[in-house]
Formats: C-alpha cells, sequence, structure tokens
C-alpha cells in the first residue's frame, strides 16, 4: 500500500513540474539587434540574422514580423525578449521594438 502512495505522490509531483514549464516562440540572438538600422535595414538581412520571424501580420497596410520567445517554470524566474519590426513598401525597416524581462545588454 505504501508504495502505491509513494508513486502516487511522486507522479503527481512530476506532473506539477512538468505542468508548470511552458515556452512561447522560438529564441533568437539579441545580440544582433546592433545591425538593425531604421530606413537603412532589409527584410532579407533581418530574416538572415534572425531566422523566420514567429509571427507575421500587417499594421495599416505594412508588413509587421514578430520575433518572440517567452519560458517559465514552477521553480524559476520566467523569461521573456520581443522584438516587433515594421517595415515599409519597400521592405526595410521603418521602426522597430525590443522588450525584455531580463537585465542583458542587445
Amino acid at each position: 500500500m505504501k508504495t502505491n502512495q509513494s508513486k502516487t505522490i511522486w507522479s503527481l509531483i512530476l506532473f506539477f513540474l512538468t505542468a508548470c514549464y511552458g515556452t512561447v516562440g522560438k529564441n533568437f540572438d539579441s545580440s544582433q539587434l546592433k545591425s538593425i538600422q531604421n530606413n537603412v535595414t532589409s527584410k532579407e538581412e533581418i530574416l538572415k540574422n534572425f531566422g523566420s520571424p514567429f509571427k507575421k501580420g500587417l499594421e495599416r497596410g505594412q508588413t509587421m514580423w514578430t520575433y518572440q520567445f517567452d519560458q517559465w517554470n514552477a521553480v524559476g524566474p520566467a523569461q521573456s525578449k520581443d522584438l516587433v519590426i515594421l517595415f515599409d513598401q519597400k521592405n526595410i525597416v521603418k521602426g522597430y521594438r525590443y522588450t525584455t524581462s531580463s537585465p542583458e545588454n542587445p
């Protein structure tokens, strides 16, 4: 009887720890942020430096790419970083925004 209770308890603990862990998006190299220049950097250069975006969309008729990485678990702090890039009609970076939960230096 004790063996069954121990297995049940360990199963619940394992379930709790794995259920409280998650990742959204794909990690990207934030050190490449230095390569982005408004009105200069092309969509092809962004693709080369960051890979495929997590999301693609439109904002007021202009292409918008989002790179996102969010990770959390039951025993440590959550991590989050997001890069949103807006392109003009010529596929050149019009503007971008980077946010992160960690005090890293891009």
